[in-house]
């Protein structure tokens, strides 16, 4: 029996020791086959095997593919999606990146050998994906940088790229974090709350959260809170529907403080609850709200820490 092409076909692809492995396990977790490192003359075959009239429901293929695969050739490869694609077919790239500094340690720590690089440093095979790698990353779909992501983030951000979601709607995502451990790599908007009065440096504050309501009333106190957030807000629903127009697919908006345990806990929550109500389905992630109160941390800088003792005493 000839065996019908799925609705929908995912190419995963990107650097080796990026997580292609960690993306599909997690895309399998959801449902979909999941197939790596398929030969290119298998790959040529499926993408030639056409859904008969009437057949639908097939479950969604993922398969891995990369600089390994027995007759790989990037620029090949981008060309027989496209004719595909011109034909109507459902095929979409994921390209998993990391910089290279990240890719050594993580070989190093996991003591396995480049693929490309067998009797070469790690940096020379890395150099050289890259190479070959190119017409595929700058004409994915996806593009996830993986640099600072756990194995958990990535999980977490392919189950919202590819999981159910209202058809045709940006998957959205709302998020809080700390400006003294980085900012998140995948966020498309950023915002610093750095200019509301902080709650750290009141002592009945400091050990609660911006889900708390006495840290919640407190930042909402500062003179400048309402017309921010407002604009916020409004600028966001002004946003998004053109970004659904546009076809993106995937928005992460985040919200800055100093720790992320306080001020952008709480307009990350408000800011939630607001596009909720305007028939938006945002996730909420607080990615530094279980970290300690740490004063070190909050008067890493000797001007906003004096800012902020300033605005507590407004």
């Amino acid at each position: 029996m000839k065996r019908s092409r799925p609705t929908r076909i995912l190419l995963v692809t990107g650097m080796s020791g990026a997580g292609k492995s960690t993306a599909l396990d997690t895309l399998e977790d959801m449902g979909w086959e999941a197939v790596d490192n398929l030969p290119i003359l298998l790959l040529n075959r499926l993408l030639s095997t056409r859904e008969p009239e009437g057949v639908i429901g097939q479950r969604p293929l993922a398969f891995g593919i990369d600089s390994r695969t027995r007759g790989f050739d990037a620029t090949d490869i981008v060309a027989r999606i496209k004719a595909d694609r011109d034909v109507g077919a459902d095929i979409g790239t994921l390209f998993l990146d990391c910089s290279g500094a990240e890719l050594e340690r993580r070989f190093s720590e996991t003591r396995r050998r480049h693929p490309l690089a067998l009797d070469r440093p790690a940096a020379d095979g890395i150099a050289r994906e890259r190479e070959l790698l190119g017409p595929l990353r700058r004409w994915a779909d996806y593009v996830v940088d993986t640099t600072s992501l756990t194995s958990n983030d990535l999980k977490s951000d392919v189950r919202l790229r590819f999981g159910d979601s209202d058809a045709g709607a940006p998957t959205l995502s709302v998020m809080s974090f700390g400006f003294s451990r980085g900012v998140p790599r995948n966020a498309d908007l950023v915002f610093d709350m750095r200019f509301l009065r902080n709650p750290h440096w009141v002592a009945d504050l400091r050990p609660q959260s911006g889900l708390d309501q006495p840290v919640a009333t407190y930042v909402a106190g500062d003179p400048a809170y309402d017309e921010a957030v407002g604009r916020i807000e409004e600028l966001l629903l002004m946003l998004l529907p053109r970004y659904r127009v546009e076809g993106k697919s995937y928005v992460t908006v985040a919200f800055g403080c100093t720790g992320g345990r306080h001020r952008s806990v709480h307009v990350a929550d408000r800011v939630a609850k607001r596009l909720r109500d305007a028939d938006f389905s945002p996730t909420v992630l607080h990615r530094d709200l279980a970290r300690r109160p740490d004063d070190a941390t909050e008067g890493m800088r000797l001007g906003g820490a004096l800012l902020d003792r300033k605005t507590e005493q407004r």
